[in-house]
């Protein structure tokens, strides 16, 4: 069942997650298990809110390449996650 999660980076910054994205290197594309991303500033940090095919999958990819590369652009503390399922999404 696909998941909705909600990661809240506290202390970090928009720069910073430009920079994970750089070292990604995705080329605007999801993951794969990835059905949605968008991020958006917050008072203290940034947001950014998916929609995976699983949890499973995004443990995998938060473990492999989100943690890491976090780390490597400077985001020091691991992100509030806030999990939801999904009854429903459209793809474009």
């Amino acid at each position: 069942m696909a998941v909705g999660l909600i990661l809240e980076f506290k202390g970090a910054t928009l720069d910073q997650y430009d920079k994970v994205l750089e070292l990604m290197d995705l080329g605007g594309e999801t993951p794969p298990g990835g059905l949605f991303h968008w991020v958006t500033p917050t008072d203290d940090g940034f947001r950014a809110t998916d929609v995976w095919v699983d949890r499973a999958t995004f443990d995998k990819f938060a473990e492999e390449r989100i943690g890491p590369l976090s780390a490597e652009a400077g985001i020091t503390s691991p992100p509030e996650i806030t999990e939801f399922p999904v009854h429903n999404h459209l793809p474009a």
